[in-house]
């Protein structure tokens, strides 16, 4: 069967916000998506739809192991499976290049080649469960800040052999599609950016599908003349029947139509089939990889803790609120089973030592939760969280269309997504709970949202916010999150109903958030934190971030942790030494505040066997197993690439060029505070001489301790720009020995061509590499 033109036009834009079109002549069914990359995220960003929560891609990336992000990419696609969902869109191969980037987390790490290796693996292993992978964002969207206007100004020797190479493995690797991005890069938008799309199409001879971010479409013409085959969402804005229209005008050529068409079947043929999920043991794996990207920096003993140690002290905000993950719109919503550090230590040292915990400062210092129950009993089974109701027009005594209870403080619906009302259309919505007060004084009460808002306390208008923000300002309101507050005198036992009113205005998306925070003061948390420190034998101090440090649409001022944070950190290790820093974040930082720490563990956001995998390192029954994948620098003005604020014309410079991350360091003899590639387990081990063997570098690696534990040997060109070129990990009982190979990436040395031989330096790290080897090229 041949389709029309109007038909193949169909194809090129998506049905609805998550499908593609479907061919019911053909047999071809429409494509279900979802975002990721750490798991399956809700269409809906519901609370209510739990989904498995893997490790942020830093923290498998901080793991060196291809073999376990296949493992995780699997259990993904089988989770996907589960859920009806033929494809995600994921992995995210873009590059940590500035350590401020708002979705580092979501990146493998500031270098090409491990990013690359990483998601490769990622992809393979999500595919062979029949789940395809959309490998985003493409390209050079690295940062947050304008994303929507910035132009990424870079050289294409840069382009093609830093910030394209993730994409070029990821393609190698038979990923399902390439998502473009909303920024523009060298003047055009990234939708119709001809010259990346035509060596991804042309040179790479890559088939799979190419797709726009959602909304991210500016034209007809130049994008399917550009490469681009598919416009998400759906209903189509400016593809879809428009591309028959263009071809009709001799705007576009009806080939390019049917290419793109043909493209978009080719996604349905391969992904669109129904599946079968595998038995797997999500938990172990998991957990397993939780410990695998978890990087010991320092340890003067400390770690393992000690089997017979009287009293611990759990101390800091992240032990109780752990960050698992940034907040974008591919959150996952974490099982509520899921134990959090502190309980998990309990129970892991509870039967041996006394634990203490203080969190010594506001473990939620943006948007605190709202610890209700229920305005009414919905027959839901629900018994904490707010009673919402919905309606059509902005009259809140009129009859509501819905109700549910939503155990949540931070609501968003899409127009088409969500069905309780029409969100294009003028409409309201009220959340009611009772609320008790835990203490007497004064309690501040936040909210914030997509346009008018208020918020009662006992029937009195405390906070009211008036403005109603452009539709086109919409998401960039609700990215930002931003609440305002009123303090009210409470006493303890009190119970007041508390009652928001959110009034909207037609857009394709709407959001709510609200929280109340009780008394207390910081001196008064800090004090108890010193005091429980000052009487443990050891301290385990537990920092970082809260899910909405790192964000989209917006990158960090700093690298610098809390300043509340900090100061408690400088309390804590004058009052007992023997501390041990976990800190829970998702991008490179300041690490010169803990070098009087006894120990410093860097966990990233490590999924939802956090607490489980922690108590384990701790405890000594797993080794953390982690190298950086990312550089902490000593300064900040150390970072090759640290600002991301365009210039007044919306220009990026990318002026690093391919010095970037540790090359840049190297390149002006800077020495890390931790160098790419550093970090430490349990154990030691010795590196023997390397030697060329073919294509390959063999050394052999000796367990030299008494703990079975894991070695990461790594190779890198030792010319300009220096730069990994290959690595491997390797696991040994003590006294153990083995013979690694290590065969430099063609891709990375394809820029010495001409060349008969380059050295290859061999080590631990970016600084640590005192082996060497010449390796003939060609």
């Amino acid at each position: 069967m041949t389709l029309s033109l109007e038909e193949q036009a169909r194809l090129t834009a998506g049905a609805t916000m998550w499908t593609t079109g479907a061919v019911a002549e053909l047999g071809l069914r429409e494509v279900a998506m979802a975002d990721g990359p750490m798991g399956v995220a809700s269409g809906k960003i519901d609370e209510r739809e739990v989904s498995i929560l893997t490790p942020a891609p830093v923290s498998l990336g901080a793991s060196w192991d291809l073999d376990l992000l296949a493992r995780v990419g699997a259990l993904v696609g089988n989770d996907a499976i589960a859920r009806g969902v033929d494809a995600l869109l994921a992995p995210n191969v873009n590059l940590a290049r500035s350590p401020n980037a708002g979705r580092a987390f979501e990146y493998y790490s500031e270098d090409p080649l491990l990013a690359g290796l990483c998601g490769a693996a990622w992809v393979r292993g999500i595919q062979s469960t029949g789940t395809g992978a959309v490998a985003k964002h493409f390209v050079c969207n690295d940062s947050e800040t304008e994303r929507d206007t910035m132009n990424a100004v870079i050289d294409d020797e840069t382009l093609r052999q830093v910030y394209l190479l993730p994409f070029e493995l990821a393609c190698e690797a038979g990923c399902a599609g390439i998502m473009t991005a909303y920024n523009r890069v060298n003047g055009d938008w990234c939708a119709e950016a001809a010259h990346a799309l035509s060596i991804v199409r042309d040179e790479w001879q890559y088939d799979g599908v190419l797709m726009s971010d959602f909304f991210a479409t500016h034209s007809t013409a130049a994008t399917l003349n550009a490469g681009l085959d598919l416009e998400m969402p759906g209903p189509a804005r400016f593809l879809g029947a428009k591309a028959a229209d263009a071809v009709a005008a001799g705007e576009v050529s009806a080939e390019r139509v049917a290419d793109a068409a043909e493209r978009v079947m080719r996604f349905a043929r391969r992904f669109g089939g129904d599946k079968t999920p595998a038995d797997l043991d999500a938990n172990t794996l998991l957990t397993e990889a939780a410990v695998a990207g978890m990087v010991l920096l320092r340890n003067d003993g400390l770690l393992p803790l000690a089997a017979d140690l009287p009293t611990i002290a759990v101390i800091g905000p992240n032990a109780t609120a752990p960050c698992y993950q940034g907040g974008t719109f591919a959150r996952i919503a974490v099982t509520p089973d899921a134990p959090t550090p502190l309980a998990a230590i309990e129970a892991e040292f509870a039967a041996r030592a006394r634990i203490v915990h203080e969190p010594g400062v506001d473990p939620q210092p943006r948007l605190p939760a709202m610890p209700v129950v229920p305005a009414l009993d919905l027959g839901d089974g629900c018994t904490e969280g707010m009673t919402v109701e919905y309606f059509t027009g902005h009259d809140l005594s009129a009859a509501p269309l819905t109700r549910e209870t939503r155990a949540t403080n931070s609501l968003v619906w899409f127009h088409g997504v969500h069905e309780q009302t029409r969100f294009n259309e003028a409409g309201a919505v009220r959340a009611r709970g009772w609320y008790t007060a835990p203490a007497s004084g004064l309690h501040r009460f936040y909210v914030g949202a997509t346009g008018p808002v208020s918020l009662w306390v006992d029937g009195v208008d405390v906070v009211a916010r008036a403005e109603q923000p452009a539709a086109s300002d919409i998401m960039g309101v609700l990215k930002a999150g931003d609440a305002a507050h009123a303090d009210v005198a409470l006493e303890a036992g009190q119970r007041v109903a508390v009652e928001v009113q959110f009034r909207f205005a037609p857009a394709r998306a709407q959001g709510l958030w609200y929280g109340v925070r009780a008394p207390d003061t910081p001196d008064a948390m800090l004090a108890r934190a010193v005091e429980a420190a000052r009487a443990a034998d050891a301290v385990v101090l537990m920092l970082g971030e809260t899910a909405d440090a790192s964000v989209e649409s917006k990158d960090r001022a700093d690298t610098r942790l809390d300043a509340g944070q900090l100061r408690l950190a400088e309390a804590v290790m004058a009052a007992n030494p023997r501390t041990a820093i976990v800190v829970n974040v998702g991008h490179a930082f300041d690490a010169n505040f803990a070098e009087g720490a006894a120990a410093l563990l860097v966990a990233w956001y490590p999924g939802q066997a956090f607490g489980t995998a922690l108590a384990d390192v701790l405890a000594g029954k797993r080794e953390p197993g982690g190298r950086l994948p990312v550089t902490l620098a000593r300064d900040e003005a150390d970072y090759p690439a640290f600002s991301l604020k365009p210039a007044a014309n919306g220009d990026l410079a990318y002026g690093e060029g391919l010095l970037t991350g540790y090359r840049g360091l190297r390149a002006k003899g800077i020495a890390a505070l931790y160098p790419f590639g550093a970090g430490q387990g349990y154990t030691s081990f010795a590196l023997g001489e390397p030697r060329v063997d073919g294509g390959a570098i063999r050394l052999t690696v000796t367990n030299t301790g008494n703990r079975t534990g894991s070695e990461v040997v790594q190779a890198y060109l030792a010319a300009s720009p220096f730069a990994l070129v290959a690595h491997a990990r390797v696991t040994l009982a003590p006294g153990e020995s083995a013979e690694v190979m290590l065969r430099p990436d063609s891709r990375v040395l394809r820029s010495m061509a001409g060349m008969a031989s380059v050295t290859i330096r061999v080590g631990r790290s970016a600084e640590d590499v005192p082996l060497s080897v010449e390796f003939r090229l060609g």
